[in-house]
């Protein structure tokens, strides 16, 4: 999501999902899967999410990835992402049972218990200890929707105050950067101050493929475990019909308000760049920041210290190049839970040391090179996708998801700019076969438009694995981010 390959537009996006927007008085999660895409813009990587509807529905595809290039700092539009909106639900779970899935276990997988493969209750990663670490924990999520969702829990602070209020189910996004939380995940006694902007204070319109989320800028205390990013500049994510200034015509325009989400009460972005937009320190077109007093908003440029920051590169610790995700292996069938490591440096002390890990560099939007079956594809690793994407025409689908009649071994070779080269080997689930209460599967699906060359690694490339994201230009043992490496 950083860096100078072309703009990839919403409207050349692949299928989209869209979520429910905030209720009133009642707490709406943010979807991780309604993540903002690229580079110098405050959206994220796709993230293909699959949501389900409680225990009978199939999940349905998420991508957080916001548009545009993080690292470098022009602006661009929101990449795909791949949620699968609550209200679709019903939707998928009709589509599930065309193709002899959902909670009937049937078609060709038809030994399967009733909502798919017997799967585990729970699987977890050895225990890593250090100030520097928090539990990720992926499950369903606060609706019981989620799949392929790494949680951790954020406390968010009163700016130098013991005010503070622990939000559990904030997504970890290595495809997007800052902490964007529900206003309903902070009580009224936790004061966030506004952000001033040119007389007003300032908000954000975050656009996505699937539409845009509203909400203002605001100063906290981020800690995660023993780290601490003070006066920190967060995005709460607001509903504009209970609170706020009217929805600016030029945010309007981008979709429909996707609000916060079900399933997660937030996003937590840890991916390449320091800023959510770059660009947007130097011009008010990209329609991204606004000056808003009272009702009015005007479009504003926000510099760099007032946007929503990545909390990592903010530590007051050693711990800010980049951080590192430690996730268990997941069996065929999926897991109701599967809880692994959120761990923050890279190289800076005993338990984030590199060690026979590959380094893959990235280029200014955050992709290498992956071939899969001869085909040359732009790869990239992103932790709020919830499920690998690339294009088969082998695999029968079940919406966006493939369903194959068995689990399907693959392998693909991915290539850094560096020329470090990896055979990487996954497989692929049918998502009418998986468990029906699977909080973690290995499930692929397709994209489409300006994605259809893409190879969209998501949660399941990180199962059995630890993955390094360095932070662009931060100096690492391997050399300066952007990079992945595992």
């Amino acid at each position: 999501m950083v860096g100078s390959l072309p703009a990839r537009s919403a409207a050349a996006a692949g299928p989209v999902v869209r979520r429910a927007g905030l209720g009133a008085r009642q707490p709406q999660p943010i979807r991780a899967g309604d993540r903002p895409h690229g580079r110098g813009h405050p959206l994220h990587r796709p993230h293909g999410r699959l949501r389900r509807a409680r225990l009978a529905a199939a999940p349905a595809a998420r991508r957080l990835r916001p548009q545009g290039d993080a690292v470098s700092g022009a602006r661009t539009l929101p990449r795909a992402q791949r949620w699968l909106a609550a209200f679709a639900a019903g939707a998928s779970a009709l589509v599930i049972a065309a193709c002899g899935g959902g909670g009937g276990g049937g078609g060709g997988d038809s030994t399967a218990p009733p909502g798919g493969a017997a799967g585990v209750d729970s699987v977890a990663a050895a225990t890593i200890a250090g100030s520097n670490v928090v539990q990720i924990r992926v499950d369903n999520g606060t609706d019981g929707s989620a799949v392929n969702s790494p949680f951790v829990t954020v406390t968010v602070c009163a700016p130098g105050s013991a005010t503070c209020v622990d939000i559990d189910h904030v997504v970890v996004d290595t495809g997007s950067s800052g902490l964007r939380i529900a206003a309903s995940a902070v009580p009224a006694g936790v004061v966030l101050p506004a952000e001033p902007v040119g007389g007003g204070n300032a908000w954000e319109c975050m656009q996505f493929a699937s539409g845009f989320s509203w909400g203002s800028v605001r100063r906290a205390d981020v800690k995660l475990g023993g780290e601490v990013a003070a006066n920190l500049p967060v995005q709460v994510v607001d509903d504009p019909a209970v609170t706020g200034p009217s929805i600016p015509v030029s945010c309007r325009s981008r979709g429909f308000d996707i609000g916060a989400g079900q399933g997660a009460k937030g996003i937590l972005g840890v991916g390449f760049a320091t800023e959510d937009c770059p660009g947007c320190s130097l011009s008010v077109a990209p329609n991204v920041y606004f000056n808003c007093t009272g009702a009015v908003c005007n479009s504003a440029a926000l510099s760099l210290a007032s946007q929503v920051t990545n909390p990592v590169a903010k530590f007051a610790s050693a711990n800010t190049n980049g951080v590192g995700i430690v996730l268990p292996d997941v069996p065929e069938g999926g897991a109701k839970v599967a809880t692994g490591w959120l761990i923050f440096g890279i190289g800076t002390q005993a338990n984030n040391a590199l060690g026979s890990a590959s380094v893959y560099t990235a280029d200014g939007n955050g992709n290498f090179t992956t071939t899969y079956k001869g085909a040359t594809r732009s790869g990239f690793i992103d932790s709020g996708s919830n499920g690998l994407f690339f294009n088969d025409s082998t695999f029968p689908t079940c919406g966006d998801f493939y369903c194959p009649g068995s689990t399907t071994a693959l392998s693909a070779v991915n290539t850094g700019l560096n020329g470090t080269t990896g055979t990487v080997n996954f497989r692929v689930e049918s998502v009418t076969a998986i468990r029906s209460d699977a909080g973690a599967a290995s499930i692929a699906g397709s994209v489409g438009g300006g994605l259809a060359g893409s190879f969209d690694w998501g949660l399941p490339f990180f199962f059995g694995r630890t993955v390094f994201t360095a932070r662009s230009g931060a100096a690492t043992p391997a050399g300066p981010g952007p990079y992945w490496a595992y």
